[in-house]
Order: C-alpha cells, then sequence, then structure tokens
C-alpha cells in the first residue's frame, strides 16, 4: 500500500475510535464527571442544534448527578424497600429542577418538529423515562411517574415495531418491568391496577439487550442488572459486572464502594 494509502487508512481508524462529543459526554457522565458532560452535550448541542438527543442527554446528566448527590444509585437503594418507599433524606436541588426540565422541554420541542424520525421518537422515549424516575425516585410522586412509564412503554412498542435495533429504547421498558416488580406485593397490586407493567423476567430480558447493545444507555443497564443479580442472591454476577463498569469508569467511585461491600460476600459464595 502506497504510503498516501497508508495515511487515509490511519486517519479513518483514528475518527473511529475517537468518540464524539456526545459519547464523551456520556461517558463523563458514568465517570461521574458532571460538569464534563454538560460541557461535551453543548458543544454536539453547537453542532446539531436541530437533533433532540443532545438536550435529552444534557437532561440526563443532570439526572444523574442528582441521583449521585441523593445516593440513589447505591444498591441498597433497591435491594431495601424501605428506601425505595420513604426516603427523604435529601430534599431535590430546585435550581438543577429547573435545569432538568429545561432540557426535557428542548428535547420535546425539538423532537415534535420530526415525529416520523427515530432519532426524534428515541429522544422522546427517553425524555418520557428521565422524568418518569425523576417523579418517582426522587420526588416520590409515583402516580405521575406512573402515566408517564406508561407513555414511554407505548411509544417503545411503536418505535420497536419500526426499529427493533434500537435497543437504548428498551431501558425504561426494563426498569419499568424489573424495579417496580422487586417492590412488595401490595405495592405490585397498586401498580398493576393503575396499569404498570411489572413481570420481573420481561425487565430482566429486556435490560440485558440494552447492557449488551445498547449505544448510550448499556452502563445503567449493567448496575442495575447488578442489583438484580444481588436480590437474586448472585454477588458473584454482581462482582463481575461492577468490576467492569469500574474498569471502564475509573472516576466512579460508586462502583468501586459497590465491589468493597459485594467482594466479601461473593467470596464465601460457591461459583
Amino acid at each position: 500500500m502506497h504510503r498516501t494509502g497508508l495515511l487515509l487508512l490511519a486517519s479513518a481508524v483514528s475518527a473511529l475510535a475517537t468518540p464524539n462529543a456526545l459519547e464523551r459526554g456520556y461517558r463523563n457522565m458514568y465517570n461521574l464527571q458532571f460538569a464534563d458532560a454538560h460541557k461535551a452535550f453543548a458543544e454536539w448541542n453547537q453542532s446539531h442544534p436541530n437533533e433532540p438527543i443532545g438536550p435529552v442527554s444534557d437532561a440526563a446528566a443532570y439526572l444523574f448527578s442528582e441521583f449521585d448527590r441523593m445516593h440513589i444509585l447505591q444498591s441498597e437503594f433497591f435491594t431495601h424497600d424501605q428506601h425505595y418507599l420513604t426516603d427523604h433524606k435529601l430534599a431535590p436541588d430546585p435550581a438543577l429542577k429547573q435545569q432538568f426540565y429545561n432540557a426535557l422541554q428542548q428535547a420535546r420541542a425539538l423532537a415534535a418538529k420530526t415525529p416520523a424520525d427515530k432519532d426524534a421518537q428515541f429522544a422522546t422515549i427517553l425524555a418520557n423515562g428521565l422524568e418518569s424516575d425523576y417523579l418517582a425516585l426522587i420526588e416520590k410522586r409515583y402516580s405521575y411517574a406512573f402515566l408517564k412509564m406508561k407513555t414511554a412503554r407505548a411509544q417503545v412498542e411503536s418505535l420497536q415495531a419500526s426499529d427493533p435495533t434500537d435497543y437504548d429504547a428498551l431501558v425504561s421498558v426494563g426498569v419499568e418491568n424489573y424495579v417496580l416488580s422487586a417492590k412488595a406485593t401490595l405495592m405490585r397490586w397498586f401498580l398493576r391496577l393503575n396499569g404498570a407493567k411489572t413481570n420481573r423476567a420481561v425487565g430482566v430480558e429486556k435490560l440485558k439487550l440494552v447492557a449488551e447493545k445498547g449505544r448510550y444507555l448499556a452502563p445503567f443497564a449493567r448496575l442495575l442488572l447488578a442489583v438484580a443479580a444481588l436480590r437474586d442472591n448472585d454477588p458473584n454476577r454482581a462482582r463481575d459486572l461492577l468490576a467492569e463498569l469500574a474498569r471502564e469508569y475509573p472516576q466512579n467511585q460508586l462502583y468501586r464502594e459497590e465491589l468493597t461491600h459485594i467482594e466479601p460476600v461473593a467470596r464465601s459464595m460457591p461459583h
């Protein structure tokens, strides 16, 4: 191959290996480097001003920063029902809430301009999923959260009918089915009465698909699968998932802290 050809090939490989601003933003978010995540998403928005994925990703970074501040991503929050239902240790940040909803509003407005576009549909699904998470996990406004979940579920079904390879969209269905199915019997009855889906097996199946094939939300799905493994008394599986996340996102101390708690239990369990 001529030198020019080698240079062109090297340039093409380098371009493929270099994450774009959107991908950098998600990587920063999972590393809990939220200021850098917002900068990366802002950079993406400047070059893609008409695409709703930018502002909805920015909303995700606001939500995850609040999750981190309020310790909502710790496995104990999901594995102990009383935390999910009653924890009010920290009050929501009103300024962050405003920024979160501003980003959601911007994403929805852009998506509404091209409703048939698959990326716009995904952004709308993600916006509803993020808002549902905020309402349920931060504000404990479960009735409103379930309405958003139901809306997102219908949108996922529509998008999957036309594009079954949009795996990230499945995370909202996985969260709804798995996380809600883990609640106490009376709570599950109430959820079903209000139209929520609480099939644990379906939830795990969807989360596995996102974890394996998702582009942006795979790390979040893997964290929830680690929680599922803990609930199933499988600390070895939880340890493997968290160790993988810790290697990929070394700035995220949450993964290392969870591993510290799980490692002694995993060593005492048969493989």
